[in-house]
Protein backbone atom coordinates (compact mmCIF):
# COMPACT_ATOMS: atom_id res chain seq x y z
CA UNK A 1 0.00 0.00 0.00
CA UNK A 2 1.41 2.97 -0.98
CA UNK A 3 0.72 6.41 0.95
CA UNK A 4 -0.95 9.35 -0.74
CA UNK A 5 1.09 12.41 -0.29
CA UNK A 6 -0.21 15.74 0.03
CA UNK A 7 -0.55 17.60 -3.77
CA UNK A 8 2.26 20.49 -4.17
CA UNK A 9 1.32 23.60 -5.68
CA UNK A 10 2.02 23.85 -9.04
CA UNK A 11 3.85 27.21 -10.32
CA UNK A 12 1.88 28.29 -13.36
CA UNK A 13 3.55 30.26 -15.94
CA UNK A 14 1.43 33.52 -16.99
CA UNK A 15 0.32 33.27 -20.49
CA UNK A 16 1.33 36.30 -22.18
CA UNK A 17 4.69 35.08 -20.70
CA UNK A 18 4.21 32.01 -22.35
CA UNK A 19 2.83 33.24 -25.36
CA UNK A 20 6.14 35.62 -24.97
CA UNK A 21 8.91 32.94 -24.86
CA UNK A 22 6.99 30.62 -27.91
CA UNK A 23 7.37 34.30 -29.58
CA UNK A 24 11.09 34.60 -29.15
CA UNK A 25 11.97 31.23 -29.88
CA UNK A 26 9.88 31.14 -33.10
CA UNK A 27 11.38 34.46 -34.30
CA UNK A 28 14.88 32.83 -34.04
CA UNK A 29 13.84 30.18 -36.51
CA UNK A 30 11.10 31.73 -38.32
CA UNK A 31 12.51 35.82 -39.05
CA UNK A 32 9.36 36.26 -40.72
CA UNK A 33 6.55 35.20 -38.32
CA UNK A 34 5.79 39.13 -36.63
CA UNK A 35 5.00 40.60 -40.09
CA UNK A 36 3.29 36.96 -41.29
CA UNK A 37 0.95 37.50 -38.32
CA UNK A 38 0.60 40.96 -39.27
CA UNK A 39 -0.31 40.03 -42.69
CA UNK A 40 -3.06 37.55 -41.81
CA UNK A 41 -4.57 39.74 -39.42
CA UNK A 42 -5.01 42.44 -41.82
CA UNK A 43 -6.46 40.26 -44.34
CA UNK A 44 -8.71 38.56 -42.56
CA UNK A 45 -10.04 41.70 -41.49
CA UNK A 46 -10.74 42.96 -44.73
CA UNK A 47 -12.36 40.02 -46.05
CA UNK A 48 -14.74 40.60 -43.72
CA UNK A 49 -15.50 44.21 -44.64
CA UNK A 50 -15.47 43.38 -48.11
CA UNK A 51 -18.53 41.01 -47.46
CA UNK A 52 -19.68 43.77 -45.34
CA UNK A 53 -19.79 46.61 -47.76
CA UNK A 54 -21.27 43.83 -50.33
CA UNK A 55 -24.20 43.64 -47.49
CA UNK A 56 -24.37 47.24 -47.21
CA UNK A 57 -23.08 46.58 -43.83
CA UNK A 58 -19.38 47.26 -43.29
CA UNK A 59 -18.82 48.20 -40.02
CA UNK A 60 -21.26 45.54 -38.51
CA UNK A 61 -19.96 42.38 -40.52
CA UNK A 62 -16.03 43.87 -39.66
CA UNK A 63 -16.97 43.97 -35.99
CA UNK A 64 -17.79 40.44 -36.54
CA UNK A 65 -14.82 39.49 -38.14
CA UNK A 66 -12.37 41.22 -35.43
CA UNK A 67 -12.29 37.99 -33.52
CA UNK A 68 -12.35 36.09 -36.33
CA UNK A 69 -9.22 37.69 -37.34
CA UNK A 70 -7.56 37.50 -33.87
CA UNK A 71 -8.39 33.23 -33.87
CA UNK A 72 -6.78 32.79 -37.02
CA UNK A 73 -4.12 34.62 -36.36
CA UNK A 74 -3.44 32.37 -33.23
CA UNK A 75 -4.25 29.40 -35.09
CA UNK A 76 -1.73 30.05 -37.70
CA UNK A 77 1.06 31.03 -35.09
CA UNK A 78 0.20 27.91 -32.88
CA UNK A 79 1.34 25.83 -35.90
CA UNK A 80 4.25 27.82 -36.68
CA UNK A 81 5.51 28.08 -33.29
CA UNK A 82 5.13 24.11 -32.75
CA UNK A 83 7.01 23.50 -35.42
CA UNK A 84 9.59 25.53 -34.32
CA UNK A 85 10.12 24.41 -31.05
CA UNK A 86 10.67 21.45 -32.23
CA UNK A 87 13.40 22.57 -34.89
CA UNK A 88 15.00 24.63 -32.14
CA UNK A 89 16.23 21.26 -29.82
CA UNK A 90 16.10 19.12 -33.27
CA UNK A 91 19.70 17.43 -33.21
CA UNK A 92 20.46 18.18 -29.38
CA UNK A 93 21.42 15.73 -26.95
CA UNK A 94 18.27 15.22 -24.42
CA UNK A 95 15.51 16.61 -27.60
CA UNK A 96 13.24 13.57 -26.88
CA UNK A 97 13.45 14.06 -23.21
CA UNK A 98 12.63 17.36 -23.47
CA UNK A 99 9.37 16.73 -25.50
CA UNK A 100 8.10 13.57 -23.75
CA UNK A 101 8.28 15.32 -20.42
CA UNK A 102 6.39 18.52 -22.06
CA UNK A 103 3.44 16.19 -22.10
CA UNK A 104 1.02 17.64 -19.14
CA UNK A 105 -1.15 14.49 -18.73
CA UNK A 106 -1.40 11.23 -18.29
CA UNK A 107 2.44 10.30 -18.42
CA UNK A 108 5.45 10.38 -17.01
CA UNK A 109 9.01 10.71 -17.98
CA UNK A 110 12.25 9.86 -16.42
CA UNK A 111 15.23 11.16 -18.82
CA UNK A 112 18.14 9.37 -19.16
CA UNK A 113 17.72 5.64 -17.54
CA UNK A 114 20.82 4.53 -19.37
CA UNK A 115 23.36 6.13 -21.80
CA UNK A 116 26.22 5.12 -23.78
CA UNK A 117 29.90 6.59 -24.46
CA UNK A 118 29.07 7.96 -27.97
CA UNK A 119 25.88 9.77 -26.20
CA UNK A 120 23.36 7.37 -26.91
CA UNK A 121 20.10 7.27 -24.66
CA UNK A 122 17.05 5.98 -23.30
CA UNK A 123 14.35 7.30 -21.48
CA UNK A 124 11.37 6.30 -19.32
CA UNK A 125 7.84 6.98 -19.66
CA UNK A 126 5.07 5.81 -18.06
CA UNK A 127 1.34 5.46 -18.30
CA UNK A 128 -1.80 4.02 -18.89
CA UNK A 129 -0.02 2.16 -21.86
CA UNK A 130 2.49 1.02 -20.09
CA UNK A 131 6.24 1.65 -20.02
CA UNK A 132 7.95 3.16 -22.96
CA UNK A 133 11.35 3.11 -23.29
CA UNK A 134 12.49 6.04 -25.89
CA UNK A 135 16.14 5.72 -27.29
CA UNK A 136 18.11 8.50 -28.78
CA UNK A 137 20.97 8.42 -31.19
CA UNK A 138 22.51 5.65 -34.01
CA UNK A 139 19.59 3.52 -34.70
CA UNK A 140 22.24 0.35 -34.53
CA UNK A 141 23.85 0.89 -31.29
CA UNK A 142 20.21 2.52 -29.74
CA UNK A 143 18.96 -0.57 -29.92
CA UNK A 144 21.37 -2.87 -27.88
CA UNK A 145 20.57 0.10 -25.61
CA UNK A 146 17.25 -0.40 -25.32
CA UNK A 147 17.18 -4.07 -25.01
CA UNK A 148 18.86 -4.17 -22.25
CA UNK A 149 16.81 -1.29 -20.46
CA UNK A 150 14.03 -3.73 -21.31
CA UNK A 151 15.49 -6.74 -19.57
CA UNK A 152 16.60 -4.52 -16.46
CA UNK A 153 13.20 -2.70 -16.71
CA UNK A 154 11.27 -5.92 -16.78
CA UNK A 155 12.78 -7.23 -13.55
CA UNK A 156 11.33 -4.23 -11.72
CA UNK A 157 7.85 -4.18 -13.37
CA UNK A 158 7.41 -7.69 -14.58
CA UNK A 159 4.37 -8.31 -16.43
CA UNK A 160 4.35 -4.51 -17.49
CA UNK A 161 3.35 -3.98 -21.03
CA UNK A 162 6.92 -2.41 -22.39
CA UNK A 163 7.14 -0.87 -25.68
CA UNK A 164 10.12 0.79 -27.77
CA UNK A 165 10.46 3.76 -29.49
CA UNK A 166 13.43 5.21 -31.31
CA UNK A 167 13.59 8.65 -32.26
CA UNK A 168 14.61 9.52 -35.75
CA UNK A 169 13.10 9.97 -39.73
CA UNK A 170 14.42 6.63 -40.64
CA UNK A 171 12.21 3.71 -41.54
CA UNK A 172 10.04 2.32 -38.29
CA UNK A 173 11.36 4.94 -36.32
CA UNK A 174 9.26 8.28 -34.82
CA UNK A 175 10.42 12.03 -35.86
CA UNK A 176 10.68 14.14 -32.82
CA UNK A 177 7.81 16.11 -33.76
CA UNK A 178 5.37 12.92 -33.74
CA UNK A 179 6.39 11.95 -30.73
CA UNK A 180 4.13 12.53 -28.09
CA UNK A 181 1.11 11.89 -30.54
CA UNK A 182 2.68 8.38 -30.85
CA UNK A 183 2.85 8.07 -27.21
CA UNK A 184 -0.88 9.40 -26.41
CA UNK A 185 -2.37 7.34 -29.16
CA UNK A 186 -1.04 4.10 -27.89
CA UNK A 187 -3.94 1.64 -26.29
CA UNK A 188 -4.34 1.96 -22.37
CA UNK A 189 -3.44 -1.36 -20.61
CA UNK A 190 -2.99 -0.28 -17.88
CA UNK A 191 -5.88 1.06 -14.44
CA UNK A 192 -4.76 3.80 -13.25
CA UNK A 193 -4.06 2.06 -10.03
CA UNK A 194 -1.78 -0.33 -11.41
CA UNK A 195 0.23 2.74 -13.54
CA UNK A 196 0.34 4.39 -9.90
CA UNK A 197 1.74 1.47 -8.75
CA UNK A 198 4.23 0.73 -11.77
CA UNK A 199 5.59 4.12 -11.15
CA UNK A 200 6.23 4.12 -7.60
CA UNK A 201 8.31 0.58 -8.20
CA UNK A 202 10.82 2.48 -10.71
CA UNK A 203 10.82 6.10 -9.02
CA UNK A 204 13.75 4.33 -6.65
CA UNK A 205 15.56 3.34 -10.24
CA UNK A 206 15.93 7.06 -11.48
CA UNK A 207 17.87 8.12 -14.28
CA UNK A 208 21.04 10.04 -14.67
CA UNK A 209 21.58 13.66 -14.49
CA UNK A 210 21.73 15.31 -18.11
CA UNK A 211 20.97 18.73 -19.80
CA UNK A 212 17.46 19.34 -21.48
CA UNK A 213 16.88 21.44 -24.31
CA UNK A 214 14.80 24.18 -22.59
CA UNK A 215 12.07 26.23 -23.79
CA UNK A 216 8.59 26.00 -24.83
CA UNK A 217 7.18 22.71 -26.14
CA UNK A 218 3.85 22.51 -27.86
CA UNK A 219 1.70 19.91 -25.36
CA UNK A 220 -0.95 19.25 -27.85
CA UNK A 221 -2.48 20.16 -31.18
CA UNK A 222 -4.82 23.06 -31.25
CA UNK A 223 -8.51 21.76 -31.47
CA UNK A 224 -10.28 23.73 -34.47
CA UNK A 225 -14.44 23.63 -33.71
Amino acid sequence: MFKRKAKEKKIKTPRFQTFRDAFAVTKQVKPWIAPALVAIFIATLALGIVIGISVGHPIYVGFIFLPLSFLTTLLFFTRVAGRAAYSSIEGQIGAGASVLMAIRKGWTTTPAVAVSRSQDMVHRSVGRAGIVLTGEGSANSVRQLLNDEVKKTERFAPGVPIAQVIVGDGEGQVPLRKLQKHLQKLPKKLTAHQMREVRARLKAVGGLSMPIPKGPMPTRAPKIR
